[in-house]
This record gives structure tokens, sequence and C-alpha cells, in this order.
């Protein structure tokens, strides 16, 4: 009786648990991979865990170096490294250094990231098209 109820309790826990499906991504972000490139100092770094049955995706953005403070900052896509693209994902709060934060993508949004096509954007005053830039990859 006993092993009966340890069994069923463990394979009702591995159900309940789930598969583990977080993909973990990453952004190097710098002045010349901006489209047209800067001239700016400024680096930075994006580390991006994204669950794929939930969509969640979580990130943690630090940047350092710039000319001036963030006004804004965005995951653009989909485009490959070296094209534009349209805001794709805002990133609240990128003010100050670490941000923080995390977003439900659609079944489009994931397919983008996880291929490939999407960058993040760091803006400011002096660069409002992007001061620098790191193109998620895996």
């Amino acid at each position: 009786m006993n092993k009966t109820v340890i069994a069923v309790s463990v394979l009702a826990a591995a159900a309940f648990a789930g598969p583990a499906s977080a993909e973990k991504l990453k952004a190097t972000l710098d002045a010349k991979s901006e489209v047209p490139a800067t001239t700016s100092s400024g680096t930075g770094t994006a580390d991006l865990d994204y669950d794929a049955a939930s969509k969640k995706l979580s990130w943690t953005v630090t940047y350092s170096g710039l000319s001036g403070p963030a006004t804004a900052a965005h995951f653009h896509g989909p485009a490959e490294a070296g094209k534009n693209a349209g805001v794709a994902v805002a990133i609240p709060n990128a003010t100050s250094s670490p941000v923080k934060g995390e977003a439900t993508l659609t079944e489009a949004q994931a397919a983008d990231l996880l291929g490939g096509k999407y960058y993040i954007n760091i803006h400011t005053a002096a660069n409002p098209g992007g001061e620098i830039r790191g193109q998620v990859t895996k």
C-alpha cells in the first residue's frame, strides 16, 4: 500500500511540474551594431529567458557608457543583423541600468525571437534612433 501511494505521488508531482521548456537567450549591445552605426562608447548585455509553455519572455538588460541617460529601450523585429525593424516589444523603465522585465509573446513574436530576428535597442536623446544595439541569439 505505501509503495502505491508513493508511486502515485511521484507521478502526480511530475505531471504538475510539466516539461522544462525555458530557452536561454542573450544579446551583446554596442554602437557598431546600430544601423547606421553610432560613435558611442556605450556597451550592454541582455540575459533572456523564454518559457515556451507560458510564452513568457523575461529579461535583464545592463548597459553603461551611453552619451546620456537612456530615453527608451525596445525589442525590435523581425529583422536580421544589419537591418532595421519596428518596435515589437517595449522594455519599460529603461532609464537606469539594470533593467528587468517580462512580457507574454504571441506565437509570431515567439517564432521571430527564437529565429534570431529580434534585436534590442537602447535609445538616448543624442541617438533617438538607437545608440547601442544587439541581436538576440541562443
